[in-house]
């Protein structure tokens, strides 16, 4: 007995994903992007500046990197506090040694808690992008408007009474819910690293401009759950800077990402790793370092249809 034919019928059938988050496209049938200095690839660096609350919001997850004991497990909290006394300053260095430009993913329960250390992230020059109020203010699906609404606006306000504006985002634990993009969008925020698909930005339908983050080279990632070297961490960096840079001489310009986590990469015993890496990418002439938001900006502006 043949099928109904109604069952053959599906209104998403198309090119594409079936959602309408955001047009169906490839990157390698975008528009040619040409970076600034004619550079094939721009570097973002981005660094996790994070508070994890002692005792954790145990609702549908919890934020990669918390709390991981019965409370109280300062075993964990102090782990994660090591990163922002002592191992960001390292990194800092290491990062202004090779005159790289940064993107700090910044709590902004750190305002009050350290409001030093965020003096010393604007005066390193680094760019702030929101990281919601701390790991416990998670975006999930099936949480209440007004608590996600909520979050959003505090996490915001706090940083706007600092003087601060950021343009992008990134939710703790990199979570959302079906309204985040669209609360974002409203709340004036340009772009997002909430979205890992892609090795360039993509604009969505109703959100943020969604940027490249390139969880597979992400220092935790690699390192603590993966269990690989440092080398072969730093190894990886540099080929895919390598692949990146090949792929643009045909496609246009692309992004390479690099996620840094202050109390895993800039460990004493592992810092060498890091400052090591960055003065091969600095002496590269194929890079162009940048912020989130500078990358963001030139992509827009430098797209080139007819390329």
């Amino acid at each position: 007995m043949p099928l109904d034919p109604e069952f053959m019928q599906y209104p998403m059938r198309r090119k594409g994903m079936d959602h309408d988050l955001y047009p169906a496209a490839n990157m390698f049938e975008q528009p040619k992007v040409t970076w600034p200095g004619g550079k094939p690839v721009a570097l973002m660096v981005t660094v996790a500046v994070e508070f994890f609350p002692l005792t954790p919001n145990d609702g549908p997850f919890r934020a990669a990197g918390h709390m991981a004991t019965p409370f109280p497990d300062y075993r964990t909290f102090t782990a994660r506090d090591y990163g922002n006394r002592v191992a960001i300053y390292r990194m800092m260095d290491a990062l202004a040694a090779a005159n790289i430009p940064v993107t700090a993913f910044t709590s902004s329960a750190l305002i009050d808690r350290t409001p030093a250390l965020i003096d010393d992230i604007q005066a390193a020059g680094w760019e702030i992008a929101a990281h919601g109020r701390d790991m416990n203010a998670v975006h999930y699906g099936g949480m209440s408007a007004e608590l996600e609404q909520q979050q959003i606006d505090d996490c915001l306000a706090a940083w706007s009474a600092r003087g601060v504006t950021p343009k992008g985002w990134m939710s703790p634990g990199r979570g959302q819910s079906d309204a985040t993009l669209s609360l974002l969008k409203r709340a004036g925020i340009e772009w997002t690293a909430d979205w890992g698909n892609d090795d360039m930005p993509y604009a969505m339908n109703d959100g943020p401009i969604a940027m490249p983050y390139t969880d597979e080279l992400e220092d935790r990632k690699c390192i603590t759950i993966l269990g690989q070297g440092e080398n072969v961490w730093a190894r990886q960096i540099i080929g895919a800077a390598d692949w990146l840079a090949s792929e643009a001489e045909i496609h246009g310009g692309r992004i390479l990402h690099l996620a840094l986590t202050p109390y895993i990469i800039a460990q004493p015993f592992r810092i060498k790793f890091l400052r090591d890496l960055l003065a091969l990418l600095a002496a590269r002439d194929d890079l162009w370092g940048a912020t989130g938001s500078e990358i963001c900006s030139a992509w827009h502006a430098r797209r080139n249809p007819a390329g």
